[in-house]
C-alpha cells in the first residue's frame, strides 16, 4: 500500500447529499437520513475515474492506503434510515448519524403501473453529491443503500420493506458484489472503446455476496428524470429542470454555441436528436442490447449507458434476442432505434410544451423534423462504422462519404444480408430469455479479407468466403451456397474493392499501399476475441472464486489491463507481460470461447 501523509483526502467530504436537483424540481426526490454501514471492504477502487473527476491528484500512486480507505468508508459505507424503519421505530442511537440527508429521485419506470412516476424512481439508489471540479461537475450515486419507498416493490405490494429483506429481492434495497464487478468491467471496456457510459468509481463488499456499487458521469440525469413532469403535466419543474440542464451543459464542446435566450429549447432538443440518432447506431453496429423503452430509464441524457443489469454485448448480430423479464419480455436490438426515435418525438413533445404551454398530444410530433435529424445522425454513424470496420480513418471515411456515398450505401446493403442471416433453427431459449442465432462473424471476413487480398492479390472462392466468416451456430443447412449467395459473395467483394480503390485515389496512393495501410486498423477493429456478456459473467465468477487472494488494487490493475487489452484504440498493452498474466490469460479465453454469444 502507499502512504502519502500529507493528504487527508478532503475531497471526498464535498459528497455529502447536497445536489442542486434538490431545488431545481420542486418534490422531484424524497430525502433519506443515513447511517454508517459497518462491515465494508473495499473490493474495487476505479484510480483513473478519481483522479480524472479530481477526486485524486493525478499524481497519487495507484494504490489504498490506510487514510484514502478510511476516508472513503467513510464517504460510502451508508444504508439510508428508511420508511420502515420510521414505522417501527428502529433505535439506530448508537449507529454513526449522517448530518446531512441523501436524495432517491423520482423518473419514471416501465415496471410501475401507474406510467406516470407517481411512485417510481431510485428504488435502491442515493446520490452522494455533485463534485465540482473547475468547470467539471460530475454526479455520484451508490447502488445497494438499502429500499426507498419509490421501488416498485412497495408500489406493488403497498407496504415498505426492511433493508434487506430477503423475501423481496430487489425490492430489499441492497445490491450484489457480482453485478458491481460486472459493471466495473463491462463499463471500462466500453469506456476505452469511447462508448459513452457511466462508470463504477467503487465497489464495498459486504457478507452474504452484498455489496455498494458506486457509479460516476458528469450528468446522471435520464430522460424519464423529465418526462415524469410532461406525463404529469408539471410545467414549472419540467421548465426548471430543462433550463438546469441547459446550463449544466454549456461548458461542453457540444454546446459551446448554445443560445441563452428562448431558441436554447430548439437547440436542446437538436442536441438530443443527435445525441440518441448516434446512440442507437453505435447500439446496433456494436451489437450492444440496453432495453430501451418510452420510459427513457434505462440510459443517461447524452445516450451514455446506465444500469449494467440489462447491458450485453453480443459476438454477432443475434437480433432475435429477447430478455424474459417474467411479465414481459425486452424490445430487440433492431427495436431500439424506433424506441429511441420515439423518445425524441416525447423531446419534440415536451419543448413545444415548455415553448406555448400547451402540452399537446404526442402524436402531433410523429413528423416532428427533429425526428429527421435523428434519422440523419443515426445514418450517418452506420456509415461512418461500416467504414472503420474495413480500416479507414476517420478522414478518409468522411471523405469518401462525401464524394460516393452510393457506394458505401450499397457495401452496407450487402454487409447487412451477411450480417442478419439466422440460423435455420429458428427461435430457441436461451438462459434469460429467447434468441435465434445469428450465424455470420462479420468481423472475421473485415479482419480477414485485406490479409488475403495482400497475400493473393485476387478475389476468394464463395466457399473460402463462407469458410471464414461462418460461426460455429451455423448448420450444414445454413452455409449452403444458393445462386442468390453467390451473387451477393460477389457483390460483397467487388464493392469492398471498389472502395479500396476509391481512397487509394483520395490519398494518391497505389491500391497496394492502401490496402496494406488499412489491414493493421482492421485487425484492431475486428478483434477476434471481444468480450460479450456471457463472457463478462464467467470472468466475474473467476475473479469471485479467488477474490480472497485479489486485494482492490490488484483487482483495479487486472480489470484496466483487461479493458486496454480488449480496447480497439490502445496498444500500450503486451498480454505477455501483465502483471496479473496467469489469472488475465484465463479471462482472455474465456472471452475466445464466447467471442460469438450472447
Amino acid at each position: 500500500m502507499s502512504d502519502i501523509k500529507s493528504n487527508n483526502y478532503n475531497s471526498f467530504d464535498t459528497l455529502d447529499g447536497s445536489h442542486p436537483f434538490k431545488d431545481v424540481v420542486e418534490d422531484g426526490h424524497v430525502d433519506y437520513e443515513a447511517r454508517s454501514r459497518k462491515g465494508a471492504k473495499i473490493r474495487y477502487f476505479n484510480f483513473d475515474l478519481a483522479k480524472e473527476m479530481g477526486l485524486l491528484p493525478k499524481s497519487h500512486p495507484n494504490g489504498l492506503n490506510n487514510k484514502l480507505s478510511e476516508k472513503i468508508l467513510k464517504t460510502f459505507s451508508l444504508m439510508i434510515i428508511n420508511e420502515y424503519d420510521i414505522e417501527h421505530n428502529r433505535d439506530f442511537s448508537k449507529d454513526k448519524i449522517k448530518d446531512a440527508k441523501f436524495m432517491a429521485t423520482r423518473y419514471l419506470q416501465l415496471q410501475h403501473d401507474d406510467k406516470k412516476g407517481l411512485s417510481s424512481g431510485d428504488g435502491r439508489s442515493i446520490w452522494n453529491g455533485q463534485f465540482k471540479n473547475g468547470k467539471e461537475t460530475w454526479d455520484i450515486t451508490s447502488c445497494g443503500t438499502g429500499g426507498t419507498r419509490l421501488s416498485p416493490a412497495t408500489t406493488k405490494f403497498n407496504k415498505f420493506f426492511e433493508n434487506g429483506d430477503p423475501s423481496i429481492s430487489y425490492g430489499c434495497g441492497f445490491a450484489e458484489i457480482d453485478e458491481g464487478i460486472a459493471q466495473a468491467l463491462f463499463s471500462e471496456v466500453f469506456y476505452k472503446n469511447k462508448i459513452k457510459t457511466e462508470r463504477t468509481l467503487l465497489v464495498l463488499e459486504f457478507e452474504k455476496g452484498y455489496a455498494i456499487n458506486v457509479r460516476a458521469h458528469p450528468s446522471l440525469l435520464r430522460p424519464s428524470h423529465f418526462f415524469i413532469h410532461l406525463k404529469q403535466g408539471n410545467y414549472d419543474n419540467l421548465k426548471n429542470l430543462v433550463d438546469y440542464y441547459i446550463d449544466s451543459q454549456k461548458h461542453t464542446k457540444q454546446w459551446a454555441d448554445c443560445p441563452g435566450d428562448k431558441s436554447k429549447y430548439d437547440f436542446f432538443l437538436k442536441q438530443m436528436a443527435i445525441n440518441f440518432g448516434n446512440m442507437a447506431s453505435v447500439f446496433e453496429n456494436e451489437y450492444i442490447f440496453c432495453w430501451l423503452d418510452w420510459d427513457g430509464d434505462n440510459i443517461l441524457m447524452d445516450g451514455s449507458i446506465i444500469d449494467y443489469g440489462s447491458i450485453r454485448q453480443f459476438g454477432m448480430f443475434h437480433s432475435e434476442y429477447r430478455y424474459d423479464d417474467v411479465d414481459r419480455f425486452s424490445t430487440s436490438i433492431l427495436e431500439q432505434r424506433d424506441k429511441a426515435k420515439y423518445i425524441i418525438q416525447s423531446f419534440a413533445q415536451l419543448v413545444d410544451y415548455i415553448k406555448t404551454k400547451d402540452k399537446k398530444n404526442l402524436k402531433d410530433f410523429k413528423n416532428h423534423k427533429s425526428l429527421d435529424l435523428f434519422d440523419k445522425e443515426f445514418e450517418d454513424e452506420k456509415n461512418r462504422n461500416i467504414l472503420k470496420k474495413i480500416g479507414l480513418d476517420d478522414k478518409e471515411a468522411s471523405t469518401l462519404i462525401d464524394q460516393k456515398i452510393k457506394l458505401v450505401k450499397d457495401f452496407r446493403k450487402i454487409y447487412n444480408y451477411f450480417e442478419r442471416a439466422k440460423s435455420s433453427k429458428g427461435l430457441i431459449k436461451v438462459s434469460d430469455g429467447i434468441s435465434w442465432d445469428a450465424i455470420f462473424c462479420m468481423r472475421d471476413i473485415m479482419r480477414e479479407i485485406p490479409k488475403i487480398i495482400i497475400a493473393k492479390k485476387e478475389k476468394i472462392s464463395d466457399r473460402d468466403f463462407i469458410d471464414i466468416l461462418k460461426s460455429h451456430y451455423a448448420t450444414e443447412e445454413d452455409i449452403q451456397i444458393s445462386s442468390y449467395r453467390s451473387k451477393m459473395i460477389k457483390g460483397f467483394q467487388d464493392k469492398y474493392w471498389d472502395i479500396i480503390t476509391e481512397v487509394s485515389l483520395i490519398n494518391k496512393h497505389s491500391f497496394d499501399k492502401q490496402i496494406l495501410k488499412l489491414s493493421f486498423r482492421a485487425s484492431k477493429v475486428n478483434k477476434f476475441a471481444r468480450v460479450t456478456g456471457d463472457s463478462i459473467s464467467l470472468i466475474v465468477e473467476q475473479i469471485l472464486k479467488k477474490k480472497n487472494s485479489i486485494c482492490a488494487d490488484d483487482l483495479y490493475e487486472m480489470i484496466d489491463d483487461f479493458s486496454s487489452v480488449q480496447s480497439i484504440y490502445d496498444d500500450s498493452r503486451d498480454a505477455d507481460k501483465l502483471k496479473h498474466r496467469d489469472l488475465l490469460m484465463k479471462f482472455f479465453r474465456i472471452v475466445k470461447e464466447h467471442r460469438e454469444g450472447l
